[in-house]
């Protein structure tokens, strides 16, 4: 089954309300994201970087990663060590959900993709939002529970326990959703 990774709102300023404690909690999954991203080029699995335009109709993502990642800007460092790469696939979103008036639907069909990962934040928001999107369309849904942040633990974990709740949306670890990528390299 073929498996892409959806990267939700990586790529991020961090100047709005709340965004201290996100960040916060952000740096400690960094370095299961950084394997997950890592993995997915490795396999050759499509990965997709599902970003927020915050907002700025006639921005793109290439100019919101120079400003996100550029010196003096809130949150480079962490930015920095999840930048996209050429092969990379990016799409901005206006809203929540990473299906949301976007053409990730048209993409993944064009990938043939089955099967959805998601990493990234804030995981009691775009991450369920997006998750939940998901499932509605027919795609296998894996949140990996060690790679998604909020703005506090028990904002992560009841988002999580709302997902487990009800298959076929689950939740697993990086170890999992690394063996589902190398799964897609072999499909």
């Amino acid at each position: 089954m073929k498996t892409a990774l959806l990267a939700v709102d990586l790529v991020n300023p961090f100047d709005f309300e709340g965004a201290g404690p996100l960040l916060r909690q952000l740096r400690r999954v960094v370095p299961a994201i950084a394997r997950l991203l890592a993995g997915a080029r490795r396999t050759g699995a499509p990965l997709v970087y599902c970003n927020d335009n915050f907002g700025q109709w006639r921005s793109d993502f290439h100019a919101n990663v120079a400003a996100c990642a550029g010196e003096g800007a809130r949150g480079a460092d962490v930015v920095r060590r999840m930048l996209p790469e050429p092969g990379d696939y990016f799409v901005l979103k206006p809203r929540h959900s990473v299906f949301y008036a976007t053409p990730l639907d048209f993409l993944l069909e064009q990938l043939r993709v089955q099967r959805l990962l998601l990493c990234g934040i804030a995981t009691d928001s775009c991450i369920l939002q997006s998750a939940l999107s998901a499932v509605t369309r027919g795609y296998e849904v894996a949140v990996v529970a060690d790679a998604v942040a909020a703005q506090s633990a028990t904002r992560t974990r009841r988002a999580l326990d709302l997902l487990r709740s009800d298959e076929p949306r689950r939740v697993i670890r990086t170890r999992t959703a690394l063996k589902w990528l190398q799964f897609t390299r072999e499909a």
